[in-house]
C-alpha cells in the first residue's frame, strides 16, 4: 500500500454534519474530510469496521444519499468510511462540491 490516495481528501469547513444510520441507531456526527471515495466522521460514538452504513447530508443544489461502510476506527476521533453505492445524480452533486471546495 503506497502513501497515494485515489481521491483527495477536502477538509471542511466547521459545521458540515451527517446524519447516519447503522446497526440500529441513528446519529449525527461533523464530518471531517470529505473525497469522493468517503468521509471522515467525528465523534467518540462508532460502530465496528464493516459495519454497514446509510448516510444522508446536504450539499449545495440537493440531498446526498449514500450507502456506506466503517473501514476504520480511530479511538476518541472517529471513523472512517466509504462509499459503497450512490447514484450518479448524487455523485454529480458531490463532486460539484468537491471542485468547488479545490478552488
Amino acid at each position: 500500500m503506497g502513501g497515494t490516495r485515489r481521491h483527495q481528501r477536502i477538509s471542511l469547513p466547521q459545521g458540515m454534519s451527517v446524519t447516519w444510520y447503522g446497526s440500529g441507531q441513528q446519529q449525527v456526527s461533523r464530518v471531517k474530510t470529505l473525497s469522493m471515495g468517503g468521509l471522515f466522521l467525528c465523534g467518540s460514538n462508532t460502530l465496528r469496521v464493516g459495519t454497514n452504513l446509510t448516510l444522508v447530508f446536504e450539499v449545495p443544489g440537493g440531498m446526498v444519499l449514500a450507502e456506506a461502510v466503517v473501514r476504520n476506527i480511530v479511538p476518541g476521533e472517529g471513523m472512517g468510511v466509504e462509499f459503497t453505492k450512490m447514484n450518479p445524480e448524487i455523485r454529480v452533486l458531490l463532486e460539484g462540491l468537491l471542485t468547488r471546495l479545490l478552488r
